[in-house]
């Protein structure tokens, strides 16, 4: 019995030694560090309220809806950072070489977050709903490009469309949401606005729908689960909740209060009191898009615009990096050209306007527009005078202010009206206005066609009335063109006609400036944002509950470098 007891002993001695050395070994050549883990809420804030959740249907200036949706469903392909078209629910797309033909192949792990595979039924009865002559949707659902499209299932995994002419931004219609047909089958597009569907989505996203909050009629808050058959990364978050407030100051107010840990949007004006707020990180991105003011060069009472020297001069009277940092709080730059900075189109050597009233009012004299006593210049018996109409937005009238106060210093009066944005929106369509500040949004594939083109004077965008041959050409052979390089070459030629005749003056392209909580670790968003949804584009890696894993000390430290 005694040696017994004795071998025990010597056992446990001996254990405890081992454990001592393999602890002593650990302490000297490892460590723990964190890691991201699964679970976590993260809820955010964000102005305005969803009517569909229902990527048809998501409307232009409706962020809520299209922050939802970006979450829930997925298109064959979806934009990347710069703008360009990459795959989603299609692992993969082949073009014909005479770029009419696209053939999309799904992936074969791909489901509806019930479980039912997702197939090519599911594709042609999405694209069946924009092709409908009825169909609801805003014209942002790309419906017109739709409808010259034929669709054909070659198998249950693979889809081919068919152009009627090629059309080489065919692939940005592509990123839309695709709808399951199995639970839709039967609804026409003139029934779409009323199906239930919009309140209790089934999509093919990272994210499901878990509960779904109104009061009033109106959507206050979505609860989102991540799906576990996602066909790409699984999200590290447990759950995401996405809250509905009425205007910034009450989602400001929310955060303050802790009820939220993200902010959707901060204006310039919400800057000073959110870098205040306890935690919040600040992330800002461009937007794919830029303020501009279109000039009516189709107006007969005002002749003056249809003179390059002008509108050269015009441009050079604006010091717009000082309109951004006083207008807009520096979440801004300066735009040089039609097209998005940072995008593959863009091009970074053109000529460019800097601030020189010097220069403007040389150009207006040698144009013989000369000031007259009350220091307004005239020709011609026609005054150098228009109005200037915006929208009453707080930060479209901040600016506006300051273009009127920058021409009045090289002879040119200008008068300020505002009016709400439909109000505004219905000018431009009717072309009735003299001068207009507004936005242009440019996501996805870079063509300008639009904007510039000819043939867009009296139904199209082409709201300047912009008119050059070799432009509109140009913009033409940009559309139909195959090749990549060759298109970007057109592009760079175009945007060198357009630096020359200053068709409009380019004014900044803004930043989307995103608020998170230091509790949300590995947030990352841009450096361009085709929509203010695609700050979701890395949701996947978003962490906030923390694991600790045993590494080598040198590892954790090559880790804290990088």
């Amino acid at each position: 019995m005694t040696r017994h007891i004795l071998w025990q002993v010597i056992l446990l001695i001996v254990s405890g030694l081992l454990v001592g050395l393999l602890l002593g070994y650990l302490a000297v050549n490892y460590t723990t560090v964190s890691r991201p883990g699964y679970g976590g809420t993260y809820v955010e804030g964000i102005v305005g309220a969803p009517r569909y959740l229902n990527p048809l249907l998501v409307g232009a200036h409706n962020e809520a809806e299209r922050d939802v949706c970006a979450l829930i469903f997925s298109g064959l392909t979806r934009l990347n950072a710069r703008g360009e078209v990459v795959a989603d629910l299609a692992r993969s797309w082949e073009v014909s070489p005479d770029g009419l033909s696209y053939t999309f192949r799904l992936r074969p792990g791909a489901r509806w977050h019930d479980g039912i595979p997702v197939t090519a039924d599911d594709v042609l009865f999405t694209v069946g709903l924009l092709k409908d002559p009825e169909f609801p949707g805003p014209p942002e659902a790309a419906a017109e490009v739709w409808r010259t499209v034929e669709v054909e299932k070659v198998d249950s995994r693979t889809v081919r469309f068919v152009l009627s002419q090629p059309y080489a931004p065919f692939l940005d219609a592509t990123t839309i949401g695709i709808l399951p047909a199995h639970l839709l089958k039967g609804i026409r597009a003139t029934e779409l606005t009323e199906t239930g569907f919009n309140l209790q989505p089934v999509g093919s996203g990272p994210f499901r729908l878990a509960e779904l909050k109104v009061e009033g009629g109106v959507v206050v808050e979505v609860l989102l689960e991540p799906f576990p058959d996602y066909y790409l990364e699984a999200p590290y978050l447990g759950h995401v909740q996405l809250r509905f407030y009425p205007d910034q100051q009450a989602v400001l107010d929310a955060y303050a209060r802790e009820e939220i840990e993200g902010i959707a949007r901060l204006q310039a004006a919400d800057l000073p009191r959110a870098v205040t707020l306890p935690g919040l990180n600040l992330f800002s991105a461009q937007t794919a898009e830029y303020g501009v003011v279109f000039l009516n060069m189709r107006r007969a009472d005002l002749p003056f615009f249809q003179e390059t020297e002008v509108r050269q001069a015009l441009l050079y009277a604006l010091d717009r990096q000082l309109i951004i940092d006083e207008a807009l709080g520096g979440q801004a730059v300066v735009a040089h050209s039609p097209l998005i900075p940072g995008t593959w189109a863009y091009h970074d050597a053109l000529p460019r306007y800097t601030y020189d009233p010097t220069k403007a009012r040389e150009l207006l004299d040698e144009a013989g527009w000369v000031p007259g006593e009350d220091g307004i210049r005239s020709k011609g018996g026609y005054r150098l005078a228009f109005t200037l109409l915006t929208s009453d937005e707080t930060e479209r009238l901040a600016v506006a202010r300051k273009l009127v106060q920058q021409w009045a210093g090289i002879g040119v009066t200008v008068t300020l009206r505002s009016v709400s944005w439909t109000a505004l929106r219905e000018a431009l369509e009717a072309r009735d206005f003299e001068a207009v500040l507004t936005h242009v949004a440019l996501p996805g594939d870079p063509d300008p066609y639009p904007f510039w083109h000819e043939t867009q004077l009296e139904s199209g965008q082409n709201y300047a009335g912009f008119v050059h041959r070799r432009a509109s050409e140009v913009l033409e052979q940009a559309r139909i063109e195959t090749s990549a390089e060759r298109r970007k070459a057109l592009y760079f030629e175009f945007q060198e006609i357009f630096a020359r005749e200053v068709p409009a003056l380019l004014l900044y392209v803004p930043a989307y400036t995103y608020g998170v909580s230091e509790h949300i670790k590995d947030v990352q968003i841009g450096p361009l944002l085709a929509h203010p949804s695609d700050r979701f584009n890395s949701i996947e890696r978003w962490w906030i509950v923390p694991r600790r894993v045993f590494v080598r000390i040198a590892e954790a430290a090559d880790h804290g470098r990088d």
